[in-house]
């Protein structure tokens, strides 16, 4: 039911994640478009979240070291509180393990209920400021 490849069109895949981001981006006044979505995810490992085979969702790595770095998980709303986001987590602990990661790492938005994902599936938080938690598990 829930499949992971990598993605095949970047323009769809930023646009997903902006209309994901807008509240967050419009609570904390940032200044984002699109085109710089696409810009800073071009450069990272891309993968889509398909769900009965149509893309749903991306997930985004970075690896550094022995640290994969989850720059974004992004489920359509109409997708979301279905346990796609849980597989996304397992999904993406199996590559950064393929690559050698000994940790996952990510960043989450303070008012995202994201974090409650994050600490269900075993991240423990590191570190704050007043934007975002910053979280780590080890793999």
């Amino acid at each position: 039911m829930i499949s992971f490849q990598p993605t095949s069109d970047l323009q769809r895949s930023a646009e997903l994640t902006f209309n994901n981001m807008r509240p967050y981006y419009a609570h904390y006044a940032v200044d984002w478009e699109q085109s710089k979505i696409l810009e800073q995810i071009s450069g990272l490992e891309n993968w889509d979240i398909l769900y009965r085979g149509v893309p749903v969702g991306a997930v985004r790595i970075a690896m550094e070291n022995d640290d994969c770095y989850l720059r974004d998980l992004q489920v359509g709303t109409a997708f979301q509180n279905k346990g796609i986001g849980a597989q996304a987590l397992i999904e993406a602990a199996r590559i950064a393990t393929e690559h050698g990661a000994k940790h996952v790492k990510l960043r989450v938005f303070k008012i995202s209920p994201a974090f409650h994902l994050y600490t269900r599936e075993g991240f423990s938080l590191v570190k704050e400021d007043d934007r975002f938690y910053y979280m780590a598990k080890e793999i």
